[in-house]
């Protein structure tokens, strides 16, 4: 069964951006930015929420094309859509049962891209196997949390740790359900 990686750039204080979706502080790059973007090269297959996605319209994207031309985009959501899409889009209701059917295809780990809340419920659901934080050196006091409104607790087993350029580290955990 293929894993489901959560890759995300955080806070020190836990937020993925700030209030109003911002990301400003984040560090944009540098060797781990280069390093994020060499990984992202490995999946084949990545899932969001709607929010995760349309954000993207703010970098260029255009609705119904993929965010990662060389990836199979599930996006989750139930009032999405789209007159024009691409064949690697697919929209789907936000179901566990179509996120099992995803990671028992045949492919890489797949890659949970942005969205607190999504991934609050996939962590919820026993779905998130890999969290692979991007530890910027920054508060940004308020915004959306790493896992949403999750309030369970987890352990996790430390696998990695690398520091890197102005600050940043990047931390890889499985956690243990």
């Amino acid at each position: 069964m293929r894993e489901i990686i959560y890759y995300v750039a955080t806070s020190i204080d836990g937020y993925i951006c700030g209030p109003d979706e911002d990301v400003s502080g984040f560090l944009q790059e540098g060797d781990a930015i280069d390093r994020y973007l060499q990984d992202l090269q490995k999946f084949d297959t990545v899932i969001m929420g709607k929010r995760t996605y349309e954000f993207g319209y703010k970098y260029g994207l255009e609705p119904g094309q993929p965010a990662y031309a060389h990836m199979e985009h599930y996006i989750f959501s139930r009032s999405l859509f789209f007159n024009s899409q691409s064949e690697k889009v697919h929209i789907c209701e936000p179901d566990i049962e179509i996120v099992k059917e995803i990671k028992l295809q045949k492919g890489t780990a797949i890659y949970l891209c942005g969205g607190g809340l999504f991934a609050g419920w996939l962590l919820d659901q026993g779905m998130v196997d890999i969290v692979k934080i991007k530890l910027n050196p920054l508060i940004l006091g308020d915004g959306v949390s790493l896992f949403g409104e999750s309030k369970r607790q987890y352990k996790l087993k430390f696998i990695k740790g690398e520091s890197f350029q102005y600050g940043l580290q990047m931390l890889t955990y499985r956690i243990e359900y």
